[in-house]
């Protein structure tokens, strides 16, 4: 019984689990679940590729997560789905030539059998596939709730447009100008577009990242993006009109050195104040800029450019009259689409009024003696007014308060708060997402559909070809297009707008729970017991898309009393990315790996340990072709001794070894440090195994238990083989170590400087020399010896002597 055929133990544990439902759930199960845990991972976009060894890294380290929790006592809930719509799955419909109503239910297949041969716990009873009517007709009952909640709008704005995709793309799907998707250079237009005013929940977002356990450079960048700034709107009155231009600045402490003012291109106020004189080069200039994306805007080392409007406005606290300028490095959706330009104190001012020779007043300083003009660079730190009027000498902090309540006094100025946070745009002019629920009717505009009436079902085309007019290919269905009003049953037209398919993922989460419930979105016994997600696994590139989507859906969703909690995932952690021989694994780069044929040939049990001993699974690691011998071998190895166990008594040194190993692998398993894990029971069997020993049945079964997250399938077969009757995550146990014998012993060592004894540390045998030189260095004496010169080079001898050589 000492054979490891991979492929066969495999097939024999995967029939089992789906003949007895090892890893599904009834709706009675889910009612009844004792210690319920739900663990999800971010659910796939099913490519015509299939899944790569990169995604199995992600799904392995969520499964394990899963499955030691298991082991722990909870009843995981751990279901699996498919964003299937989407501008990426429409595209290669159209390069192959196939129809995506064909196409992705092909794509669904290939991912179901991959998913199902890694041996994931998913429990395939509660998916969901979100091209499916009985899905997206509750995303689009989400859109109506937040309809109803006066969160949706329907308005005019600057949008990114791909020609070649023929539709809006978000500025995070914009790279160097280019589309992402399709590399082709994006331009903006101005569109009519259905957005969800997330801006309302700015503040909410930001508070909630202080109460969730999330990984912190996602919390980090979600805090960035909403981007939370304090200052004032002041008021600019424009010479020669009864009108005045309104800026919001963090900085009103610098507004003596305001010299001009500068619109973004869209600005209402660019037409009408531009002089005769100015106004072909202005128009010109306007027109140049929509052929420009959003996001190339922003660069920070974009060479500036503008125009003069030939008009001017004052100053409010020094008089002076500042010309009018338009330049595309302001932007209309941040602040007011206005600035006023302190090219003393502002890098993108500074160098903008050096191309074009304007005036540069410096008004702050770090010493209040200095008031020299001489500017060669911006300075944008801390220190005092200069050149201020009556505010000199005031620390920038008090200058703030005291500049705002001089305008204020004069309803020139108010305080306010603006984020960076924009409302998110969901509009999208393609065939392959879910219609937006909205009529159009000439007596009654826009009319929400009726919930009875969902889903409004998207229609299979044959031509989906996106054309120039900028309107999806469902307008060219004049038959689905008419309706009536649901209002007065007058003839109306439907919105031809699919919505973006992050609205899908936005919510998925919720629906898991409650897939066999077909009259409503929700099952609210369901979601008290299940939600929030308790752990959430995916990739950090979401941070600012769908993580803060569904953290905006649910507080929404909360406020209408569809939910009664408003953070959606209570822990998430951002998996690490895989390269390949030092290279990051893409398609362009044509270093993919596909798993099948890792699995065909080495087993799905050892491809998963594999993947998890690359590194810590929030950093990844590096996939070398020869690396996966290791764990393989280890395998085969424990197969061997679980085979030659017997009941002889325990050895005492290795039933120490057993519980510090024990104790390594719970605290490491915690910090999803799963190479360390690995690691710890690859020596803990080197230990049992030393010197060619006899081992012990209880020396070699806590090492199945704590290697069935990993490797579930040869766990299973071990279990059996060690003479139990049911599945090792339904009988077994996490083990518990004995503190007494979990501590390890130490022994003081001597410590060299230069071949003299200078002092002596305490180190165990597992002490590297990293930590052995961090004990040295906590050693006055010693460390007062390390003084005297620099480390040439480190002898370490573990368990023995540090010799340490300075010159």
């Amino acid at each position: 019984m000492n054979s490891y055929s991979p492929t066969e133990i495999e097939h024999k544990w995967q029939q089992r689990w789906e003949a007895s439902g090892t890893n599904l759930f009834s709706r009675e199960d889910l009612a009844q679940a004792r210690n319920p845990y739900y663990n999800l991972m971010m659910f796939p976009y099913p490519s015509a590729e299939g899944l790569h060894v990169g995604n199995i890294y992600a799904y392995t380290g969520a499964d394990v997560w899963g499955r030691y929790q298991r082991l722990r006592g909870f009843d995981v809930f751990q279901p699996i789905g498919f964003d299937a719509f989407g501008i990426h799955s429409e595209n290669h419909a159209l390069k192959v030539g196939a129809n995506p109503n064909d196409l992705i239910p092909s794509n669904i297949r290939n991912f179901t059998r991959q998913l199902r041969r890694i041996g994931a716990m998913f429990d395939w009873n509660h998916t969901v596939d979100t091209t499916d009517p009985d899905y997206y007709r509750w995303t689009q009952w989400v859109f109506l709730k937040l309809f109803d909640a006066g969160l949706v709008e329907k308005r005019k704005a600057p949008v990114n447009w791909c020609p070649s995709c023929k539709t809006v793309v978000a500025n995070e799907q914009v790279i160097q100008g280019l589309c992402e998707r399709c590399d082709s250079a994006v331009e903006q237009r101005q569109i009519a577009q259905w957005f969800l005013k997330i801006t309302a929940y700015a503040q909410r977002l930001l508070d909630g990242i202080e109460q969730i356990d999330w990984s912190s450079r996602t919390l980090t960048a979600q805090h960035n993006w909403i981007g939370r700034s304090e200052g004032a709107e002041i008021d600019f009155s424009i010479e020669g009109r009864d009108e005045s231009i309104r800026v919001f600045t963090t900085r009103p402490d610098t507004i003596c050195g305001a010299t001009y003012m500068v619109l973004a291109p869209e600005h209402d106020l660019v037409g009408s104040l531009t002089t005769a004189e100015q106004q072909t080069v202005v128009e010109d200039y306007v027109a140049e800029t929509k052929r420009l994306d959003l996001k190339a805007r922003q660069y920070v080392d974009r060479p500036k450019t503008g125009v003069w409007t030939g008009a001017y406005c004052t100053n409010p606290i020094t008089g002076n009259a500042m010309p009018i300028w338009v330049s595309d490095y302001v932007l209309i959706e941040y602040g007011t689409g206005a600035i006023m330009a302190v090219p003393a104190h502002d890098e993108r001012d500074f160098e903008f009024a050096t191309t074009f020779e304007l005036p540069i007043h410096r008004v702050i300083a770090q010493d209040i003696s200095s008031k020299d003009q001489s500017v060669d660079a911006a300075y944008i730190g801390d220190g005092i007014l200069v050149n201020s009027h009556q505010f000199d000498g005031l620390t920038v902090a008090e200058a703030k308060r005291q500049i705002v309540a001089a305008l204020e006094s004069e309803g020139n100025a108010t305080t306010q708060v603006r984020y960076r946070l924009h409302d998110w745009c969901i509009s999208r002019q393609r065939y392959w997402g879910p219609p937006i629920p909205i009529v159009y009717c000439d007596a009654c505009g826009a009319v929400p559909v009726p919930e009875s009436d969902l889903p409004v079902v998207l229609p299979r085309l044959e031509q989906f070809k996106p054309d120039d007019s900028g309107e999806s290919p469902l307008a060219r269905v004049k038959s689905w297009c008419a309706t009536t009003c649901p209002e007065c049953s007058q003839p109306a037209t439907r919105e031809t707008d699919v919505s973006d398919t992050f609205l899908d993922s936005a919510w998925y989460f919720m629906r898991y729970p409650c897939t066999d419930l077909h009259s409503a979105a929700l099952d609210d016994g369901m979601v008290k017991k299940w939600l929030p997600v308790d752990s959430y696994i995916g990739g950090h590139e979401h941070a600012v898309l769908h993580l803060l989507y569904a953290r905006f859906i649910t507080m929404a969703l909360s406020d209408i009393g569809a939910l009664e909690f408003e953070e959606p995932f209570g822990k998430f952690r951002a998996h690490g990315i895989l390269t390949k021989e030092g290279r990051k694994i893409s398609k362009s780069r044509g270093n993919i790996i596909v798993p099948d044929d890792l699995i065909a040939e080495w087993g799905a049990d050892t491809v998963r340990l594999y993947l998890m001993f690359l590194g810590p699974f929030e950093q990844g690691g590096d996939y070398q072709e020869t690396g996966i011998r290791g764990p393989a071998s280890f395998l085969e190895r424990l197969v061997l001794s679980v085979a030659e166990a017997d009941s002889s008594e325990a050895d005492s040194a290795v039933v120490r070894a057993m519980h510090q190993t024990i104790a390594k692998v719970t605290n490491d398993i915690e910090q999803l440090k799963f190479n360390t894990v690995i690691s710890a029971l690859m020596e803990y069997l080197n230990r049992v195994r030393e010197g060619g020993r006899a081992c012990n049945r209880a020396e070699v079964e806590p090492i199945v238990i704590m290697l069935a997250p990993f490797a579930p399938h040869l766990a299973e077969e071990l279990w059996e083989r060690l003479g139990h009757a049911n599945s090792i995550f339904d009988t077994a146990a996490w083990p518990e170590a004995d503190e007494d014998l979990a501590k390890v012993e130490t022994i003081d060592i001597g410590v060299q400087i230069n071949g003299k004894l200078r002092g002596t540390i305490a180190v165990s045998q597992a002490t590297t020399e990293d930590e052995a030189m961090v004990s040295a260095r906590a050693n006055e004496r010693i460390a007062a010896h390390l003084a005297t010169g620099s480390i040439r080079k480190v002898i370490y001898v573990p368990g023995r002597i540090l010799n340490i050589i300075v010159g």
